[in-house]
């Protein structure tokens, strides 16, 4: 359950401003919301650990935050530093992100909920914006084409204007995921575009996904 900041969300979707209204899809214990909603915006957060007991979530933020180190480690030569400059930076930025969330969940329970693709529990067309990361071809290896497709489609389904997805690689080694050409072919009347990104972490992870209705 990753802790990131509103900072690595505006380089990660290119974000140089926001419309009226936003969703975090499986946004874990990311601060974006909370700093969206103070710019007055109506930002959601969606994701399944929402579910848990207040104790409980606490907990499993804080424990993500050095758990998430271990992925890096492992495959040290499939990451860069350009972005955060260095591992420290990239620390301080998640500890204070996962700060900024759970004071935001506490005070503001109902900018979270619980929820997890391919159904999410809003009306369609609810939100100007969707954004998704490191999940959707992240986990391309747990989650199949089929199950891809539908979590597209649902994403799609409560989005008013565009999705942005990221990254559109697997995690660990980054590996492009080969279905992705045949994904999008199988979303007639949506308009796709595959855009650089100014920010990377994985090496080649430099591109979102963006679908407009």
């Amino acid at each position: 359950m990753t802790s990131r900041s509103y900072a690595e969300y505006e380089a990660m979707f290119d974000l140089s401003e926001l419309p009226g209204s936003v969703l975090d899809c499986c946004a874990g214990g990311a601060s974006f919301t909370a700093e969206a909603a103070e710019r007055g915006v109506d930002a959601v957060a969606v994701d399944p650990a929402y579910d848990l007991p207040s104790a409980e979530l606490v907990d499993t933020v804080r424990r993500s935050l050095p758990a998430t180190a271990g992925i890096v480690d492992e495959h040290a030569a499939s990451f860069v530093w350009t972005w955060y400059g260095d591992p420290g930076r990239k620390d301080d930025l998640r500890i204070q992100a996962a700060d900024r969330f759970l004071q935001d969940v506490a005070l503001a329970p109902e900018r979270y909920v619980a929820g997890s693709l391919p159904e999410l529990p809003f009306e369609d067309e609810r939100f100007d914006l969707v954004l998704c990361s490191h999940l959707l071809f992240t986990w391309a290896d747990k989650y199949d084409r089929d199950w891809h497709l539908a979590a597209l489609r649902e994403l799609i389904r409560v989005s008013r204007s565009e999705v942005r997805i990221f990254p559109l690689v697997h995690q660990g080694a980054g590996e492009p995921v080969a279905y992705l050409p045949d994904l999008l072919e199988a979303l007639p009347g949506v308009s796709s575009e595959l855009r650089k990104v100014p920010y990377e972490f994985q090496v080649g992870a430099d591109q979102m996904l963006v679908l407009t209705r």
